[in-house]
């Protein structure tokens, strides 16, 4: 007997919600999304964003101080300022999205095996905000920056999220040739487990990490919190890492320094109370669940999706110093 086209949707929208990470109420995709869009934050509200009891998702609030916690933040500058990156873009894809090859130039024995579900206009780190917002920059293309046709070269993050599957996909220095894609490196992460990399390997970050369950979303900073630990850079790190990561980027043995997937949180008692509310959202989320150190770069700068709806944050964040943080460790 046939059946009605809103009983299927209903029925395909409840099969859904039996997987873990995907709610009934979440919107489904039958073309690529930007993140920087109202159908974007309809999705990624939804979803459980790697299990409730995953690293990402921890309450560090009343975790124990390390012992070593004032010379690891003095390593990293007490009165170097917080700052933010609007780096990291990503892409919503639908689950029958077309896979691609893509060739991985740099390490392909660290990277997960293709071929992936790459969109055609998949953004690159820094679109569009920091390319719209820089004279030099805003003439340039999405394609374009895909092809980097300026030859800025750096990271060139991408990250493509499956929410039907709840799969994600990160590239590292993702570049479109005329061959088609290439990266140097691919990490594969299933959002509904707590599985970590082998052992040793890096992924499109440093330290071995997922960057898509870290990112400062618009929508978060509309809610109020920023309900995850999130991303930072330190310009020095040690040849070392904790768990969660899985991958170090020094040569560097100063015990002073901190390992990638070291946790560092917002002191308890830092008032918050006289910032924006997009600011304070941030701040929240500092000191509920910390930052994870993932990769080597500028001194405590967090990694915040480049939407434009976002106000530059700046200032507030500056007014910030290294000395209101701490380093935690798990009891």
């Amino acid at each position: 007997m046939s059946r009605p086209l809103g009983f299927a949707l209903v029925a395909y929208i409840a099969a859904l919600s039996c997987v873990a990470g995907v709610s009934a109420q979440t919107p489904t995709l039958t073309k690529p999304v930007m993140f920087d869009t109202k159908e974007a934050d309809a999705i990624v509200s939804q979803l459980q964003i790697m299990p409730k009891d995953n690293p990402w998702n921890a309450d560090v609030s009343k975790w124990p101080v390390h012992k070593n916690s004032a010379a690891i933040v003095a390593s990293i500058g007490n009165e170097k300022p917080l700052r933010y990156n609007p780096d990291m873009a990503y892409i919503l894809v639908p689950p029958n999205q077309p896979r691609v090859d893509l060739k991985v130039v740099s390490y392909p024995d660290e990277s997960d095996k293709g071929p992936f579900p790459i969109p055609a206009n998949v953004p690159i780190e820094g679109w569009p905000a920091h390319f719209k917002r820089e004279d030099d920059l805003k003439r340039l293309s999405l394609d374009d920056v895909q092809r980097d046709k300026l030859d800025q070269g750096g990271d060139r993050h991408a990250i493509v999220v499956d929410p039907a599957a709840m799969m994600l996909y990160e590239f590292y220095q993702m570049k479109k040739v005329d061959g088609g894609w290439q990266a140097a490196c691919e990490a594969t992460f299933n959002l509904k487990t707590n599985d970590l990399r082998p052992d040793g390997w890096t992924s499109s970050d440093a330290a071995g990490l997922p960057i898509f369950p870290a990112i400062i979303r618009y929508d978060e900073l509309q809610a109020g919190m920023v309900n995850h630990a999130m991303r930072v850079t330190v310009r020095n790190s040690r040849k070392a890492y904790v768990s969660p990561a899985t991958h170090y980027a020094s040569r560097k043995t100063d015990p002073n320094l901190p390992r990638m997937g070291e946790r560092l949180r917002l002191k308890a008692d830092y008032d918050i109370s006289k910032f924006s509310p997009p600011v304070q959202a941030i701040l929240k989320g500092l000191k509920k669940h910390g930052m994870l150190v993932a990769d080597n770069g500028i001194e405590w700068a967090l990694s915040c999706a480049p939407d434009e709806r976002i106000p530059v944050l700046h200032d507030e964040l500056r007014k910030i110093k290294g000395s209101a943080f701490e380093v935690v460790e798990a009891p």
